[in-house]
């Protein structure tokens, strides 16, 4: 199977599929804090994507998995299983991960919460997932190599003395949540995929303040960080475009940082 390249009416579709799904992640921030437990934070979402955004949840039975988030806390790298069970306290931090399917097509986008005040480790932990996350959309333009990504980030990160998960990885994404082409947030072989306009991909690196190993616990899905130490990670689904690449799933904060813009342009 090739890399797709979408055409102009399925990038609206997918615009449109990735809008809500940040939109999922800026709602659910006033909710994220001290006492509340991960499983009321999933239903909260997923009563928004069902009742008011009228979209389908897509982790929800994906594969098993049993929620329509994935929410993951400190140590835990991805694949949190909300619960109600887990509540959070203060210093937390913790990644809420959603994706949406709208007229068939997916949305697929996380972001870091911090509950109240973390430690000085984590704070910088979750400052630098997203820069690492920016470095590797800065790097993408038509005519690269895919595996430039990888390098960036891993470069960026293990610059500010945190490591890069190896096991997941970014994905294309359109009318499947999951297709070519794989992309890894580390430096390796990518089989010579050159970027070209249309392509659309998520890029969200995951990074350990301690070592890159990981390990998955027993219901199959929740993965840690082998040493215990923290994770973060930030996630954006962008398309490529003529001169960079437009990040489809962008928020309004962001924006308004100003450290990246919904059409970058890299060239």
């Amino acid at each position: 199977m090739g890399i797709p390249l979408r055409t102009e009416e399925e990038i609206i579709k997918l615009r449109e599929a990735c809008k809500l799904a940040s939109d999922v992640l800026v709602m659910i921030e006033p909710y994220v804090k001290e006492g509340v437990t991960t499983g009321e934070l999933d239903r909260i979402c997923h009563d928004y994507m069902v009742n008011v955004q009228n979209v389908i949840p897509a982790c929800l039975n994906y594969h098993g998995f049993p929620k329509a988030t994935c929410i993951s806390i400190n140590e835990v790298v991805c694949h949190g299983i909300p619960s109600d069970d887990k509540k959070l306290k203060q210093g937390d931090i913790v990644n809420i991960d959603v994706t949406v399917i709208k007229d068939g097509y997916f949305g697929d986008n996380s972001k870091m919460y911090v509950v109240g005040e973390t430690n000085i480790r984590s704070q910088k932990l979750v400052e630098a997932a997203q820069e690492a996350l920016y470095v590797g959309l800065r790097t993408v333009k038509p005519g690269i190599r895919l595996n430039e990504i990888g390098k960036a980030v891993q470069k960026y990160t293990e610059s500010q003395g945190f490591s890069v998960v190896r096991e997941y990885c970014g994905h294309g994404v359109g009318t499947e949540f999951h297709c070519e082409p794989q992309v890894l947030h580390y430096y390796a072989d990518d089989g010579g995929v050159i970027l070209k306009p249309g392509m659309v991909f998520t890029i969200e690196p995951m990074i350990n303040a301690g070592k890159k190993e990981v390990r998955i616990m027993g219901d199959g899905w929740t993965v840690k960080t082998k040493d215990r130490s923290h994770s973060a990670q930030y996630e954006h689904q962008i398309v490529v475009t003529e001169n960079g690449c437009e990040v489809m799933t962008i928020r309004d904060e962001e924006i308004a940082e100003g450290r990246i813009q919904r059409m970058m342009v890299n060239i």
